[in-house]
């Protein structure tokens, strides 16, 4: 059986999902055949530039004629337009794939997880570290018991696209558009990572309450360089949390578009009773662990044998993989589950319970207090 596919998007993302599906066939050989059939936008001529680049055999400028049709949906879109189009493919029974954060709002990701658990079939939400064989292997040792009780979890994710205020206005700085800043866009993946690591009852648990802080630093930037032009800017720049976990665990969580020097440094770091590890992103094929009773200090370890998660289907020990290649393995599992009529995770339950934390944080900021998840 062959999975007819309908993207909506072609920028960044869908520059990245359609470079995952292209090399499914030669790296996952039992991965389901699948066919980039339509690619959906509304610019007719960068839509036709782009599916010809990207190997789509056909354009829409209208979703509402692809998403019952299509054997899936991947909605790759700004974060507005994740509802309507997600939940409108789920009634036609149609599987989705939909990026993070899940919805601009908390409301719109209800409804979205409302549409998928009656459709029943998997709904995937886009948190692609979760398939860095690294962040698998961590995962392995925790499950193990080998950092024993889990008491701190750290979190940031550092960038600095936007210092320079001169940098031109984008949807990501719009409220309406985006829902929030830093905080849905790169808050969500570390939220979503640190409940894939230590969510568990046996490990740290469930987030059980959270403060916020949110900042903006730049109020509005230029639409044009030559005009004069500018919008305001309505989401955060930057955003702090405290988090309280139910072993009693506690939790720190940064991000910034102004952390000078900084390009996509994904951070995690999880100190339990009998050792700690570490990564980060931008040495995503390493893993930093410290065992308490080698009493060596941190040994790193790089995470590229054949035993290793996903490296089997790469290449020699030692040769790294990249970014590009978590989305290989995020599609992999995620249309092979279709395939199986399998579930998929992480699913659109787990981002909505990001978004639940998210908001709390955001609420927690306004009113300047500890707030409680329900």
């Amino acid at each position: 059986m062959t999975l007819e596919v309908g993207v909506l998007g072609y920028r960044f993302m869908g520059k990245a999902h359609a470079n995952a599906m292209a090399r499914l066939p030669m790296f996952f050989p039992d991965a389901p055949d699948v066919e980039r059939a339509v690619l959906i936008g509304r610019d007719e001529e960068a839509l036709t530039d782009a599916a010809e680049r990207l190997g789509f055999d056909a354009i829409a400028t209208d979703w509402t004629d692809v998403v019952a049709d299509a054997d899936v949906f991947y909605n790759l879109g700004p974060n507005h337009v994740h509802a309507e189009p997600s939940i409108a493919a789920l009634e036609a029974g149609t599987p989705v794939f939909c990026e993070k954060p899940l919805a601009p709002t908390l409301e719109d990701a209800r409804k979205m997880a409302d549409a998928a658990r009656e459709a029943d079939v998997p709904a995937g939400c886009a948190f692609n570290y979760r398939f860095v064989p690294a962040i698998r292997y961590a995962k392995g040792l925790l499950e193990a018991g080998e950092l024993g009780e889990i008491r701190h979890v750290r979190g940031r994710y550092l960038q600095d696209w936007l210092v320079d205020p001169a940098e031109p206005w984008s949807w990501r700085l719009d409220e309406e558009l985006a829902g929030s800043g830093v905080l849905g866009d790169l808050g969500a993946h570390t939220v979503d990572l640190l409940r894939f690591l230590v969510g568990d009852d046996d490990l740290a648990g469930d987030i059980e309450r959270v403060s916020g802080h949110l900042q903006t630093f730049v109020d509005e930037r230029p639409v044009d360089e030559d005009d004069g032009e500018t919008r305001p800017v309505t989401v955060d720049d930057a955003y702090s949390a405290q988090l309280a976990f139910a072993n009693g665990a506690m939790g720190t969580l940064e991000a910034s578009r102004f952390a000078t020097g900084h390009k996509n440094d994904h951070t995690i770091e999880i100190h339990g009773s009998e050792g700690s590890l570490r990564f980060s992103l931008e040495r995503l094929n390493e893993l930093e662990v410290l065992r308490r009773d080698e009493n060596r200090g941190y040994e790193t370890i790089l995470v590229t044998d054949a035993d290793d998660p996903y490296v089997d289907h790469w290449w020699p020990p030692g040769h790294v993989l990249g970014w590009e290649h978590t989305f290989v393995h995020e599609n992999y599992e995620f249309l092979s589950a279709i395939d199986s009529g399998s579930e998929f995770e992480p699913s659109f339950e787990d981002g909505l319970e990001a978004q639940r934390i998210l908001a709390a944080i955001e609420d927690g900021d306004e009113r300047g207090e500890w707030v409680t998840l329900d």
